[in-house]
């Protein structure tokens, strides 16, 4: 009997390898651009993706007019991927909703709602998983700007329209994306969840004259923000920069400036989401949030609901550590709003900086509980501007300081790393009350949709940078970096990279690779294809966070030549 189980398992765990195989060998690349074999997005044939298939748009001088919906699935290990190929400088190439064109191959709810719509589709529909979206700069979706739906109709976008608009998925990633132009720039629906968006500029959304419209605005199941520059809406436009009512929302290494607000964190409308443990626990680090001048609304964050109905909101508690805010405003500025007595905040190692007097500087606005650790504080600065009205709680746990400066390397170039003398490097604690061991800091953001890892030299430095102790630092080392092979026939060969280094201080280490195309990936051992003939310097660079780096080339050659034509068949005439 034992024989026979163990044979069953070896053929069912033969039976899945075969199976994996299969899906990477049967993947497809459809090329799209001047001159390949689609120059039109809309010849792509998204009703039939499968696992492992890659659609490369590839950079031209004027935008692709084009939208499109996705409504297939990848798995984790061949997710189907839409890549853009970047041009000159890396230039990333332009999908331009106004007047874009929808193929009528396609046939999808919601059109007025997306330029790049994931899941909805009334053709060859799968529950969408696994898609990564990169490279693409998204815009111009909102109103007044028309577009020819999947019936050949002129129709005008919705003033919450977005450049990528999430019906229903899991496992998307969005990925160096310029989106922006838009009502919404990022959508995501309540049926979508195990979102990452990392490593993108949005910026410039928004309607004039309404609150309603932001830069993102998610409401998942598990998503999770990191490396990515928000910067202000358009002017002009009255949402916030980051609105989210997600359960598991992680928000970490970004860089996010204006906005009403820059975060509104509030209540779902959903019980599915409002059920799940994960919606009562927030977490925010290692960002910088930026309060350019009076504009918007004076608070930073708000943290609880926004619906009114108080059995909605999160009531649980945000997580608020290692960020650096600064502000600013010459009026009051409020960093929390919580929204009921029921919301609580947790704020450690944070730095908390007006330009404006200390007495200007509000921890919280009327409600809840703010837990107070080892932060630098603006001196003067007061529980709250609502005097009698307050009737929340502002808990000190102890090492919080005051002053009037945190010692910024500079703030008129908004270098906000820590100057040699700071008062806040090493006056940070390792131990953030409640948080969970899930969420280290262990990067930080680097100018700009960048990230490196954080220095560790000593204890914890207060805010959103270590400081690095690059006296004492030695370089990497890098051990080998190859390509196999390094020569290729023609054009679309895969080629893999592998790089292996080691820092003689024990530091963690960032890999980057730049192909000599306009692409980069971060990590160790990637794989790459070029789709033009020519020779690629490829640069790899390690980095350990504190100013230590080393750098490697090679060449890769990639040749286009033509089949060989069929050899003469020898023999007499007959």
């Amino acid at each position: 009997m034992k024989s026979y189980l163990k044979q069953a398992i070896c053929l069912f765990f033969s039976l899945l390898f075969l199976a994996l195989l299969l899906d990477s060998a049967c993947a497809a690349v459809y090329e799209v651009g001047p001159g390949l074999t689609y120059e039109r997005i809309g010849q792509v044939p998204w009703n039939s993706l499968g696992p492992g298939d890659k659609v490369l748009i590839h950079y031209k001088a004027s935008p692709y007019h084009e939208k499109w919906v996705i409504a297939r699935a990848g798995t984790a290990e061949n997710p189907i991927v839409v890549k853009g190929v970047p041009g000159p400088s890396g230039k990333l190439p332009i999908i331009d909703g106004s007047n874009a064109v929808t193929s009528q191959s396609l046939n999808f709810w919601s059109e007025e709602r997306g330029i790049i719509n994931i899941g909805g589709s009334n053709i060859g529909s799968e529950f969408p998983r696994n898609i990564i979206i990169e490279n693409l700069d998204i815009r111009n979706a909102r109103p007044p700007y028309t577009f020819k739906d999947d019936h050949g109709s002129t129709k005008t976008y919705s003033k919450n329209a977005a450049a990528i608009y999430i019906i229903e998925g899991e496992g998307i990633t969005i990925r160096n994306c310029r989106i922006h132009n838009c009502g919404n720039g990022l959508f995501a629906c309540h049926a979508s969840g195990s979102i990452v968006i990392e490593y993108c500029h949005i910026f410039d959304n928004g309607i004039e004259g309404s609150y309603y419209q932001h830069n993102t605005y998610t409401e998942a199941k598990g998503i999770v923000y990191q490396f990515n520059h928000f910067g202000p809406l358009r002017a002009g436009c009255g949402g916030n920069n980051l609105k989210d009512r997600s359960a598991g929302t992680v928000i970490r290494y970004n860089w996010i400036e204006g906005g009403n607000r820059q975060l509104d964190l509030v209540d779902s409308d959903y019980q599915e989401l409002i059920g799940l443990p994960s919606y009562r626990k927030t977490f925010v680090y290692g960002n910088v949030l930026f309060e350019r001048g009076n504009e918007g609304n004076s608070q930073i964050v708000h943290y609880g609901g926004d619906s009114g109905d108080l059995s909605r909101y999160r009531k649980g508690t945000l997580y608020f550590y290692n960020n650096t805010v600064v502000s600013k405003r010459t009026s009051n500025t409020t960093i929390f709003r919580l929204s009921s007595q029921d919301e609580t905040c947790i704020a450690t190692n944070n730095i908390f900086f007006v330009t404006a007097p200390g007495g200007h500087l509000a921890i919280s606005n009327r409600d809840g509980t703010v837990r107070l650790k080892n932060n630098w504080l603006r001196a003067g600065w007061v529980k709250s501007h609502e005097g009698s009205g307050f009737s929340g709680k502002i808990v000190d746990l102890g090492g919080d300081i005051s002053g009037d400066d945190p010692g910024f390397v500079s703030l008129s170039s908004m270098d906000l790393g820590l100057a040699q003398g700071s008062s806040c490097v090493n006056a940070g604690t390792d131990s953030i009350p409640g948080a969970s061991p899930d969420h280290p800091v262990n990067f930080q953001y680097r100018k700009h949709q960048a990230a490196e890892p954080t220095p560790k030299a000593g204890a914890m430095d207060i805010g959103a940078f270590e400081r690095a102790q690059v006296q004492s630092n030695r370089n990497p080392v890098i051990d080998s970096f190859t390509a196999v092979p390094v020569t290729v026939s023609n054009p679309g060969i895969f080629i893999q990279f592998s790089a292996q280094a080691n820092d003689p201080d024990g530091d963690n280490l960032v890999y980057r690779i730049e192909f000599g195309d306009g692409t980069v990936d971060f990590k160790k051992n990637p794989g790459h294809r070029y789709w033009k003939k020519g020779q690629y310097h490829v640069v790899l660079t390690v980095s350990d966070g504190k100013g230590g780096e080393a750098k490697r080339a090679l060449d890769v050659t990639v040749n286009d030549k033509l089949p060989s034509p069929p050899k003469k068949l020898s023999g007499k005439k007959k």
